[in-house]
Formats: structure tokens, C-alpha cells, sequence
């Protein structure tokens, strides 16, 4: 992956390796917790998004004391790429973490963002937020006995060694029968952008927090706890950005304003996080101009 604009944030953070230590002395008295951020990028994903979100996702590693693994090999290759996502579950045992966080190689992490695991219970999974799951998942007996209807955004995930049956690929269904049991709504319909079996891993994740009975807590909520609210009063989660039924050149529109947008000050999709300078706008631009 080419070298990304410069940030406004400290250097020593852009780094491109596929896998940063945790570069941080324990303490002389604590165990240390051992985390792993985790994200998936098979084929050399859009590197031009790539370029904007690694270093901050790299940034948010380092300051949480975590590794970073990018998974580039497939493991179940005759499912949809997201479903790579499900190396997770065995990833997390072989490299012995406490915690395990998977995002979405084009997801923002705000530099400011808070250890969210310092936050959560041990028997507690974290998404950003949740949808409901009747809207978009066909029920069976474990979603009924369930009766949460906890639609997953696995965009953002969170869970501890305790809960690695968030990530259990399906062992009672066929891709066929899993696909069946997926709704894409319609705004991801009329969008172009989404399909059936891009919901895959979002669908294996809402079932297996019914099947396992698994504990749910959102960054949304976490954060309307600590008082950061919308104008209405409603939960918001101002340290990520992601949207996944936009194209590509949108998506880097878009986080170009975020980035470059004084920090705080209001801007065409969000509040601004000051973290791009024009110069360092024009410096992306004139590298992927092209591309895009």
C-alpha cells in the first residue's frame, strides 16, 4: 500500500505495516491485556480508501495498546470475502487475546476515540450500533427464543475471549440456506451498492448472539452514558464514520470533508475532526486523482 497524507496527527502513528506490536511497557504491578484490532483485506482492497483509514486505525491501535492483523489470506472461499471476517474466531485464540475488535477497512476511528474495551464486561460484545433483526433476517427457533431481535452491525465489532462465538462460522447451514434467510432493505436495494450476499457476515453474527445468548452493548450508548447526544436528545457516536451503500469515490468525498473540516466545526456529512490540512488534501488528490 503507498505511503498516505500527511495527518495531523503525531508521525510516529503513520506507519503501513500489515502488523503493528503494541508498542506500549507494562505496567510493573498489572497484567497486561492483550488486544487485537483485526480488519480484512483481500485482492488489495480499494487502496486509495485504505490509504485514509490505516493510519488512523493503526493510530487508534497503538493507543489502546493493541496489535493490528490484517487478514489477507481466505479461508472460506467459497462464501462471500466479508465472511473472511469469521477468522476471527480461530485468529483470536492463536494469538491469545483478551480482546478482539474487527472494523471495516473503510471505516474513520477519530484519534480521540476512548479504549472502548475499558467500557464493557468480558461477557459483553460491542457494535457501534445495532439494527432490528426482523427487518432483515428471516427468524428461526434461536431468534425466537431469543427474542432481543439483535440485528448485527459487524462493521464494527468488539468482543473478549469470552464471547468468540460471535465469530463461530455456521456449522447447520449451507451459503444457500444462510442466503435465504437474508432481506436487504430498500434503501440498500435502490443504492446499487449492497447485495444479499454482502449481509452474510452480519446475518452469521445477529444468529449467533441469539444462539449463544450473548450480551449487547453499542459504542452509541456508551457514549450517550458519557453525554455525547444529538440535538434531539438521541445517542451519537462521534469518534466513526462509515457508510457501506455509497461508491467508492463517495465514500472518499465524504471523508475527505470529515478529515479535512476544521475539528468541531460543522461540515457537508459531519463535524469536522481537523485532522487533513488543504495542502494535505490537494497532496491525496493529486495521487489518486486518477484512480478516482
Amino acid at each position: 500500500m503507498e505511503s498516505s497524507p500527511q495527518l495531523l496527527y503525531p508521525s510516529e502513528f503513520a506507519e503501513t505495516d500489515e502488523h503493528v506490536g503494541a508498542r506500549v511497557a507494562a505496567s510493573n504491578w498489572s497484567k497486561p491485556i492483550k488486544k487485537t484490532i483485526y480488519t480484512v483485506n483481500i485482492g488489495d482492497y480499494a487502496p486509495e480508501i485504505c490509504a485514509l483509514t490505516y493510519p488512523l486505525i493503526q493510530a487508534y491501535a497503538r493507543k489502546i495498546g493493541a496489535d493490528f492483523h490484517v487478514i489477507r489470506q481466505r479461508k472460506f472461499p467459497d462464501w462471500p470475502v466479508v465472511y473472511e471476517k469469521l477468522q476471527v474466531h480461530e485468529l483470536a485464540k492463536e494469538h491469545g487475546n483478551d480482546w478482539n475488535i474487527c472494523i471495516d477497512g473503510d471505516a474513520l476511528v477519530n484519534p480521540e476515540m476512548f479504549d472502548i474495551t475499558d467500557f464493557l464486561q468480558k461477557s459483553t460484545i460491542c457494535h457501534n450500533g445495532r439494527d432490528m433483526a426482523g427487518i432483515r433476517w428471516k427468524y428461526d427457533h434461536y431468534f425466537r427464543r431469543d427474542g432481543r431481535h439483535i440485528g448485527s452491525c459487524n462493521w464494527f465489532t468488539v468482543a473478549s475471549d469470552w464471547c468468540l462465538d460471535l465469530w463461530r462460522p455456521l456449522d447447520d447451514l449451507t451459503l444457500d440456506q444462510a442466503l435465504a434467510n437474508i432481506n436487504i432493505t430498500i434503501g440498500e436495494r435502490n443504492s446499487g451498492m449492497c447485495h444479499t450476499e454482502h449481509l452474510i457476515d452480519d446475518y452469521t453474527l445477529s444468529r449467533n448472539i441469539a444462539r449463544f445468548g450473548l450480551k449487547v452493548q453499542t459504542v452509541h450508548d456508551i457514549c450517550a452514558q458519557l453525554g455525547w447526544r444529538g440535538p434531539g436528545g438521541q445517542p451519537v457516536s462521534p469518534f466513526l464514520f462509515h457508510k457501506y451503500t455509497i461508491s467508492s469515490e463517495q465514500k472518499v468525498r465524504e471523508m475527505l470533508m470529515i478529515l479535512g473540516t476544521p475539528n468541531g466545526q460543522p461540515g457537508p456529512v459531519g463535524p469536522g475532526w481537523g485532522l487533513l490540512t488543504p495542502a494535505g488534501v490537494a497532496e491525496y488528490q493529486k495521487r489518486w486523482g486518477v484512480r478516482l
